[in-house]
């Protein structure tokens, strides 16, 4: 069975720059991934002043849909939310979309701090092979803060599956010195879709052979979008193999957020 998958910081559905709203060119370039599952992040609930804003607009403009976005970019498909961050006027926090049945979710807080509200959104997905546990995640800026996340994110996996149950971990990770991956391996026998690229080429293998054990292809570059140069994006896997992986670069992307979304391939091992 083969799975397609998507991970995106949608920028709470406005432009970076002068904060216009993209909602509606969001959804159609999701559509563009042709993604079973998709794990989005700082997705809003509710934004009560984007949407007295921009939702009095003319039949002939889109407006600010009524819906939450995870509802709105789901459309006739499943979703679930796990507000995170809650403020005056509304909420945001991570969301899965899914043309699968979520028969759970449960969505943890692991805010480091008062001032940087962040979870860990875990679903169980109903495939017609088995079930797939999904888990959207956003980390903190600050590193010691990641590190201790990362930890709870290790203990909520290793609590919520069994050792031969399919996983998939994706999000914002902040990781842009790429620190948090080798614990990941090590704890949950996950690896990066890009890491698994590279382990069955020539040079990948050449590289760790003369690194030694723990050596891996970097994971992608995926911020700012207009111009990638910042590694903070990842899609971790269990029980899956990689076919194909891909950062979606170019004018369209650089306009809806300020992080390049990535999409994998995978075939249920």
């Amino acid at each position: 069975m083969k799975i397609r998958v998507a991970t995106y910081n949608i920028h709470k559905g406005v432009s970076s720059i002068r904060g216009l709203p993209r909602v509606h060119a969001l959804k159609q370039a999701i559509t563009l991934f042709a993604a079973d599952v998709v794990f989005l992040q700082e997705v809003q609930g509710r934004h009560d002043r984007n949407a007295a804003q921009f939702g009095q607009q003319s039949e002939s403009k889109k407006h600010w849909p009524k819906q939450a976005q995870h509802e709105f970019f789901a459309g006739e498909n499943y979703s679930a939310y796990g507000m995170n961050a809650v403020y005056n006027n509304g909420h945001h926090g991570n969301a899965l979309l899914s043309t699968y049945p979520i028969s759970s979710s449960h969505n943890q807080d692991v805010s480091d701090h008062a001032y940087e509200q962040r979870g860990i959104l875990h679903c169980k997905l109903q495939t017609p092979k088995a079930d797939v546990h999904c888990y959207v995640v956003h980390l903190g800026l600050f590193e010691a803060g990641r590190g201790r996340q990362n930890e709870a994110l290790i203990e909520a996996v290793l609590a919520s599956t069994s050792a031969d149950e399919p996983i998939i971990i994706a999000g914002d990770f902040n990781d842009w010195r790429n620190h948090l991956g080798a614990r990941l391996r090590d704890q949950l026998g996950v690896v990066e879709v890009f890491d698994e690229l590279g382990s069955g080429s020539a040079l990948g293998d050449m590289v760790r052979s003369m690194a030694g054990r723990g050596a891996r292809i970097k994971p992608a570059r995926t911020f700012p979008a207009a111009l990638p140069w910042f590694r903070l994006d990842r899609i971790y896997v269990r029980g899956f193999k990689v076919e194909s992986a891909q950062v979606m670069h170019g004018s369209l992307w650089a306009k809806l957020s300020d992080h390049a979304p990535i999409i994998a391939s995978l075939k249920l091992a």
